[in-house]
This record gives structure tokens, C-alpha cells and sequence, in this order.
């Protein structure tokens, strides 16, 4: 009997080595869908400003010749705007739920309430108060640990600002290069 291993024990130890994978996974996806998701709210909210508002930026000092060095830019993508979005954003992760891929069991975050009141395909989403919350959490951590980048990436239209930033920039999601695009 000596040496012998109750065959629990083995089970035990089995899931016990598996569990940090499976968390750091789930962490992973968490991560990287609040991001993505980060990011494609800030794109629509910047999406939903009128092109003409502009905001004056510099300095309101009059200099010695009488004039002051005061332009105009667009409101839509300016640093006053983009830092006031960031406050309230994460708010919006209320209206996701989960999905988990059948193939590869990895979980992605998608809106489960439309922007525009139209009815959307909610089959195999899970739509409950605790993913919402962890994403809102998730989303609320990365917009305080990335404001700067995230300020960068966005005053500036470019394509693939997810991608860009989820993935090259922030390494949030170093795996999921191959996510699709979705639109909102």
C-alpha cells in the first residue's frame, strides 16, 4: 500500500494544475472584450457629434503684439471630449452579454441592446448582472490604466484602433488578432 495515490487525489491535483490556465483564460477574454468593447463605444459616441462643434484650444494669454494663440478643433475627437467620455463610457457595459465560442470555448462581449432600437440575434449571449458587471470593472480599469493611449489613438480617425490598441499596443489581447470585426 505504500506509494499508492487515491485515484481523487490524482483528479484533484489533475484540476487543481488545470485551474490557473482556465482563470488566466477567462481573465484574458474578460480583458480584452472590455476593450473592445471600450473602444467601440467611444468610436460611436464620437460618431454621434455634430462634425461642425469645435472647441477652442490653446492658450487664452494675449501675447505682446495683442493677439492670442487660440484655434478652433473639432469637438468630436478633442482631448476635453474624449477625457469626458472616459468618465461615463464604462456605464454602457450594462448593455452586453456574453458569448462563448462552441469551438474554442473562448468568451467574447457583445451589445445586447441595439444603438439604434433595432432587434438583434441574442441566441447563445448570456445576459446577466455579474457579467456586466465584471466587464464594467474590467472596462473602468483599462480606461484609467490606458487614458493616455486611448486619448492618443482616438483624436486621431484611424482604422483598426481595436486591433491597434487591444492587441498591440496594450497586449490585452495578444491572443484574439483573429476576433472580427464587429460593427455597432
Amino acid at each position: 500500500m505504500r506509494g499508492w495515490i487515491p485515484p481523487a487525489l490524482c483528479l484533484a491535483a489533475a484540476l487543481a494544475a488545470l485551474l490557473p490556465t482556465t482563470c488566466a483564460r477567462r481573465s484574458q477574454d474578460l480583458h480584452c472584450g472590455a476593450c473592445r468593447a471600450l473602444v467601440d463605444e467611444l468610436e460611436w459616441e464620437i460618431a454621434q457629434v455634430d462634425p461642425r462643434k469645435t472647441i477652442q484650444m490653446g492658450s487664452f494669454r494675449i501675447n505682446p503684439d495683442g493677439s492670442q494663440s487660440v484655434v478652433e478643433v473639432p469637438y468630436a475627437r478633442s482631448e476635453a471630449h474624449l477625457t469626458e467620455l472616459l468618465e461615463r463610457v464604462c456605464e454602457k457595459m450594462k448593455e452586453y452579454g456574453e458569448k462563448v465560442d462552441p469551438s474554442t470555448h473562448r468568451k467574447s462581449y457583445v451589445r445586447v441592446i441595439s444603438h439604434d432600437g433595432t432587434k438583434m440575434d441574442l441566441s447563445g449571449v448570456k445576459i446577466d448582472g455579474d457579467v456586466a458587471s465584471s466587464l464594467k470593472f474590467a472596462c473602468e480599469s483599462i480606461a484609467e490604466e490606458y487614458e493616455d493611449e486611448l486619448i492618443e489613438f482616438l483624436s486621431h480617425e484611424a482604422d483598426n484602433v481595436k486591433d491597434r490598441l487591444c492587441s498591440k499596443r496594450t497586449d490585452l489581447c495578444d491572443h484574439a488578432l483573429h476576433i472580427p470585426h464587429d460593427e455597432l
